[in-house]
């Protein structure tokens, strides 16, 4: 194929540079940091450096060798080295969202000098396949090892995944999180960190830690700066009922499931309160009732906050005293290490609540595998640079693009292009050739670079390119140029949205429309076209391009959020038919009149009284471009409920069956354990693809209310997973729903109950009824 040959070539190219940059700046790998070195004897007399204790024990020991001034320099993300103990430097702040990041713990100055960049996690969302992001977590963190083994990480935690709602479709870092739904973000952080961790798909825990995942921003944090409101001062007014089923299932699923090992408080206040001097969220909620056993870190300069910008505390000892008693245990920032002894000398602050934080640091340090002697002898020592950007890797960051990419329309089956009679072809667009934008934000140097126009080049000879704008903002148009250039070509396509100077971390938008003269530059393009164009959108929040959907003109509508590497390669191929489209959006596209709600505005359910629509596909109701779980293929698939092993659930058994009779509901905490795992069923559903092509596809199973109380969502999915299908082919998936789980829903009060009456379980346009008896 002439696209896998240039492919080929640009990482040659790309290597090949690198190697010139090794040899021009003559930068030498130096050995991993780790303590317990047994070329050293005076190790040999520290018990934290026996292997054979338990890790408490070990950790125990080094704490009790500390002074309070070399404790509080470990309470800071840039821990100094304690070199009377053999203990080097560490970096807690390392970045891994998409791939690994080039600052903090981590450096790009030696034998490596990139790393795999996989899509932006909103398009690696729209995939809907779990194992796909457990695979992209266990990449990253292979390279994260060789990193280390080659000397440039000072550091192996890395605070990713972004699991936050994306609730309001003008957030700037909505492109870094899996969506709006709750169970697709649980979902992607259990299979991101186990991952990353080292830990099977399905789970299990393991002795030496791959790396180490922290699941951010904990909690309800989806506001940077809108409108002169930033994530410093916002305080995030949240009900029981909202913080019950929407922004804390993510984080409940990340501790619980995927036992991540670090947490993150963010910037913004819930409730009144800062969200790292919460006792309730850190230490109740999240180390009581999830049983969470790793750090806790603050966002970068959070605790400063606390008493200088929220007023929260009266100085900066109380603050201090604040976050540490909450649960929180280093300090993204110097807050902590200029205040910390303060705070114990006048009292606010016992030195036993900082012996309790540096237990948390050191055990995950220790579960790293840091303090067990060099690390060429011990598990993934043997990882090396070659399998940073590894051809496996390299497939699997295409493999990723591929499978998010959404087909959104495509009229009178405009797509595929035919790659033997497809002539000539005008590419225009400021996105055409762009190769930082697919990256996205939080990214680190690439292995290599694909742009759209490159990929499309690898198919038509005779192409013409014109960007149309100068840049994304789009202030200026060549339009005449534009329309000069489409009205020669046998086909159009235009790559057109957004870029990282339209949304971003710190801006969030404040129109949902494209940028600038972007739809007029479309517009004119499509109507002097000779056939209908195709227009391929990189973005990762939602835009309104109702416009575009209802011009006869445009004939299809591609979007590709944020591809990463290979993003121009996964563009092309599916123009041209060479993957067979099968993302589904893992967010509601909204129109412009959306605007019009105010960003600060936290609840999910609408209000009918006052006009408030709500937010996400399981609650809003007002008009949509586009809805969650939209996406087209160039395949048709058809769906048979085949089996349901419960058509009914009987809740009159029970001792606490009165209060059901009584309220129309049951706690689903009333029904216990025991109950609730009892009654789970199977659901199997036949899926076949009807198309003349192979494909991946999502089923995505949903459930609903037959008639829907108030605060009920109007669906939501219980079920998704990902299959491949050959032309004709028809398999059986199974899908296992436990009722107090999928069934439930969350009321006022903020817990879960189950109420009586028939439910729907949903599968493209079929459905099959259960009922729950009282």
């Amino acid at each position: 194929m002439k696209l896998h040959s240039l492919l080929l070539i640009n990482l040659v190219i790309y290597h090949g540079i690198a190697l010139l940059l090794v040899g021009v700046h003559g930068t030498e790998s130096s050995s991993p940091p780790f303590a317990c070195d047994s070329s050293d004897p005076s190790t040999e007399s520290y018990p934290f450096c026996n292997t054979t204790l338990g890790i408490s024990d070990r950790v125990n020991d080094i704490v009790s060798r500390l002074t309070l001034d070399e404790k509080i320099s470990q309470l800071i993300n840039s821990a100094v080295s304690i070199p009377r103990l053999g203990i080097p430097a560490y970096e807690w702040w390392s970045e891994a969202l998409h791939g690994i990041r080039d600052r903090h713990g981590i450096r790009f100055n030696g034998t490596i000098r990139s790393a795999t960049t996989f899509p932006q996690v909103i398009l690696t969302a729209a995939s809907f396949d779990a194992h796909l992001w457990y695979r992209i977590g266990q990449a990253i963190g292979i390279e994260t090892r060789a990193m280390y083994n080659a000397g440039q990480a000072m550091g192996m935690t890395f605070w990713a995944p972004n699991i936050n709602i994306f609730r309001d479709p003008r957030w700037g870092r909505g492109q870094e999180t899996p969506g709006e739904d709750p169970a697709v973000t649980g979902k992607y952080s259990v299979s991101y960190v186990r991952g990353l961790q080292g830990e099977t798909f399905e789970g299990g825990k393991v002795d030496v830690l791959q790396a180490s995942a922290c699941c951010k921003h904990f909690t309800a944090y989806d506001l940077d700066n809108w409108n002169g409101i930033d994530r410093y001062t916002f305080d995030a007014r949240v009900t029981k009922q909202d913080m019950a089923d929407t922004y804390q299932p993510p984080f409940r699923s990340c501790i619980e499931e995927g036992r991540a090992s670090g947490l993150m408080c963010a910037y913004n206040r819930v409730n009144g309160v800062p969200s790292c001097a919460d006792f309730n969220l850190l230490s109740n909620t999240a180390r009581g009732q999830w049983g969470f056993d790793g750090y806790i870190v603050s966002d970068c300069d959070a605790v400063s906050l606390v008493s200088d910008v929220q007023g929260y505390a009266t100085s900066p000892e109380d603050a201090v005293a604040y976050v540490l008693n909450a649960g929180m245990d280093v300090d993204c920032g110097s807050y902590l290490q200029k205040h910390g002894k303060s705070a114990v000398n006048k009292k606010k602050l016992t030195e036993s609540e900082i012996d309790r934080a540096l237990h948390n640091l050191f055990t995950v340090r220790m579960r790293i595998g840091l303090f067990n002697g060099n690390p060429s002898n011990l598990p993934f020592g043997n990882i090396g640079p070659d399998q940073v950007c590894s051809t496996e890797h390299q497939t699997l960051a295409l493999d990723a693009a591929r499978s998010g990419i959404v087909l959104l329309k495509n009229s009178n089956r405009l797509l595929p292009l035919s790659k033997g009679k497809t002539s000539s072809l005008a590419v225009i667009g400021p996105n055409a050739n762009a190769t930082d934008t697919l990256l996205g934000n939080y990214a680190g140097p690439p292995c290599k670079f694909i742009s759209p126009l490159q990929g499309l080049q690898s198919y038509v000879n005779d192409i013409t390119y014109q960007s149309g704008c100068d840049d994304i903002a789009c202030f200026s148009a060549s339009i005449e140029n534009a329309v000069d250039v489409a009205k020669q070509a046998d086909y159009v396509v235009l790559v057109m949205g957004l870029d990282q100077t339209q949304e971003r971390e710190k801006h969030d938008r404040l129109a949902l429309g494209l940028p600038g003269k972007q739809e007029q530059l479309i517009t004119s393009v499509a109507k002097a076209a000779k056939k209908p164009v195709v227009l391929v959108l990189l973005c990762g929040g939602p835009v309104d391009v109702s416009f575009a959907k209802d011009d006869s003109n445009i004939g299809s509508i591609l979007w590709a959020g944020y591809p990463g590497e290979a993003g121009g390669a996964a563009i092309a191929e599916t123009i041209f038919g060479d993957h067979n489209p099968g993302g589904r959006l893992p967010v509601t596209w909204y129109p412009q009149e959306f605007i019009k709600i105010p960003m600060t505005d936290m609840r999910m359910r609408p209000e009918p009284k006052s006009g408030y629509p709500g937010r996400t596909y399981r609650f809003y109701t007002g008009k949509k471009v586009f809805e969650f779980g939209d996406g087209l293929s160039y395949s048709s698939y058809s769906y048979e409920f085949l089996s349901v092993t419960q058509n009914k659930l009987y809740l009159n058994q029970l001792s606490t069956s009165h209060v059901f009779e009584n309220s129309g509901y049951i706690l689903v905490s009333e029904l216990g354990t025991e109950y609730c795992e009892a009654k789970k069923f199977s659901v199997i559903i036949g899926v076949r693809n009807g198309g003349e092509m192979a494909g991946k596809h999502p089923v995505l199973l949903f459930a609903k209310q037959d008639k829907a109380s108030n605060g009920s969502p109007t669906k939501q999915l219980v079920g998704f997973q990902s299959v491949h299908l050959d032309a004709g082919e028809s398999t059986n998936i199974e899908f296992v729903l436990r009722p107090c789980e999928h069934l439930s829903k969350a009321n006022k009060d903020g817990l879960m109950v189950m109420e009586q009456g028939t439910h729907l379980l949903g599968v493209g346009n079929k459905e099959y009824p259960i009922t729950v008896v009282a």
